[in-house]
């Protein structure tokens, strides 16, 4: 079987066929494109008719491969498009580091105290929070929301665009803070404590067949057959930990790319003051289970810096940029990845810099010091979050697999180990697009279920594994991080 994955991470996105021999999946990209926001009017939004451009280039280049026998898309989380009573996109959706929500919190606290509205939602405060942005947006009298008869989250509108259906998937759903953790329900309570009109369509569960491509689609790409399409986990953490090769109930997971993704799945929500005060969040999975997790600002730091770089005539790819700072002293230099200056995009070298003076540490001054300070960092946040999971769940952790684009960094794999104490392995490095193919595979009936999923996930991957190394420097280190936060 030929399986379609769209992938649209906060960077880039692509097209990718999965060949399901029964036993093993092989991965081919057929098409890549940048995915870069636009700023207008001192606000961000997602170029989404751009974005959709090239989801119908790689249905294009999959027909001239022979088809596929489905589709199914995922994106990052908590953004939304707006669909006025004519069927027709209002406005371009907006970025989640958009500026307009900054002062968000303070809105959402006037009305519901924070511990209220996490033992409602279950969802950590975070400003890009799709319940903030609608807060904002009602206050702000956007015209968009106003107007719409229905909000769509991102996979979901990508979805309505070929199939003409309106359909809410749970996993992103989930991302929203509008939700009943672990249910397929809005929270109507949260909803009308804020005087907002759900306008979200039924959720319904991953893995559910849309329809097929329309008519009007299939025609206008003058493609040789249609396709059904599948409401995948659409968000693309849910997606990258069904490729997680799972060992046991113990394993922790780390979804690393542009935001890193650290948790583990559970049975059922978590709603204790531990887990509200460490930031930690309920999100969906297959069967409505729980991804319990903590947001971390992620690789996002280095492709700012990156980007930084290229400007300045610097072209170093990530592996270049990797190599060069596994030379540099490890843990000289640290920054807390999650302050809020590194939130936002724009001359991130200057601001590493500037927080190191700040806070009265060495101060890196090449390429390879700064991003040795981001790497070292990052591992450094794991082990804090790592530490506090263990704390909340009373688990003790014996491994952590590392997924997606960040899983190839052997760099930080190594730094994250030591950081840790514990095994790390590392891979699937597509792992968002193969758990969006295996989810649709258990759609199709093909793959029982996400035991039967990560079997395929070992036999499919070449998966690498890494032991402590240098845990005194890193243990050291902690306690200098630890000032920090």
């Amino acid at each position: 079987m030929n399986i379609l994955a769209f992938d649209y991470g906060a960077s880039s996105g692509r097209a990718i066929i999965g060949h399901f021999d029964g036993k093993k999946v092989e991965l081919e990209e057929i098409h890549r494109f940048a995915n870069e926001p636009v700023e207008v009017g001192g606000q961000l939004y997602w170029d989404i008719l751009r974005l959709y451009h090239e989801l119908k280039q790689g249905l294009i280049k999959a027909d001239k491969l022979g088809g596929a026998d489905s589709m199914g898309i995922d994106t990052w989380g908590v953004d939304v498009g707006f669909i006025g009573p004519d069927g027709q996109l209002l406005a371009n959706p907006f970025h989640y580091r958009s500026p307009h929500t900054e002062n968000a919190l303070e809105e959402l606290t006037k009305v519901m105290p924070f511990d209220e509205l996490f033992a409602e939602t279950g969802l950590a405060f975070n400003k890009f929070n799709t319940l903030c942005q609608l807060v904002v947006m009602q206050k702000n009298g956007n015209v968009a929301l106003k107007n719409a008869q229905t909000v769509l989250f991102i996979p979901d509108l990508f979805t309505y665009f070929l199939t003409g259906k309106k359909i809410c998937e749970f996993s992103i759903a989930s991302t929203s803070q509008l939700i009943h953790p672990g249910q397929n329900k809005f929270n109507e309570k949260i909803f009308k404590a804020y005087g907002l009109e759900n306008k979200f369509p039924e959720i319904v569960s991953p893995g559910t067949v849309v329809g097929d491509l329309s008519k009007a689609v299939v025609d206008e790409l003058n493609l040789s057959k249609g396709m059904p399409v599948i409401a995948t986990l659409g968000h693309d953490t849910a997606s990258a930990f069904l490729s997680v090769p799972k060992e046991s109930e113990n394993s922790a997971f780390l979804s690393s790319g542009t935001w890193s993704l650290l948790g583990m799945e559970l049975d059922r929500p978590i709603f204790s003051k531990e887990a509200m005060q460490a930031g930690y969040t309920n999100e969906g999975g297959l069967g409505n289970n729980i991804r319990f997790l903590k947001n971390i600002m992620g690789l996002w730091i280095i492709q700012e810096c990156k980007r930084y770089w290229d400007k300045e005539g610097k072209n170093l790819s990530f592996a270049q940029i990797a190599e060069g700072a596994e030379k540099v002293e490890a843990c000289k230099f640290l920054i807390n990845p999650d302050s809020d200056e590194f939130y936002s995009p724009h001359d991130m070298p200057e601001k590493i810099v500037a927080y190191c003076k700040r806070t009265g540490g060495a101060v890196p001054q090449t390429v390879f010091e700064i991003a040795r300070c981001v790497y070292d960092s990052l591992a450094l946040a794991y082990k804090h979050n790592i530490l506090a999971l263990e704390k909340i769940t009373g688990r003790k952790i014996d491994v952590l697999h590392i997924v997606g684009g960040g899983s190839n960094n052997d760099m930080l794999n190594r730094a994250t180990a030591s950081a840790l104490g514990v095994r790390v392995t590392a891979g699937p490095g597509e792992g968002t697009a193969l758990g969006n193919i295996l989810c649709q595979l258990i759609a199709l009936g093909k793959v029982k279920d996400a035991k039967q999923a990560r079997d395929i996930v070992r036999a499919s991957t070449d998966i690498r594994e890494y032991a402590p190394e240098n845990t005194a420097v890193y243990d050291a280190a902690y306690a200098r991080y630890r000032k920090l936060i």
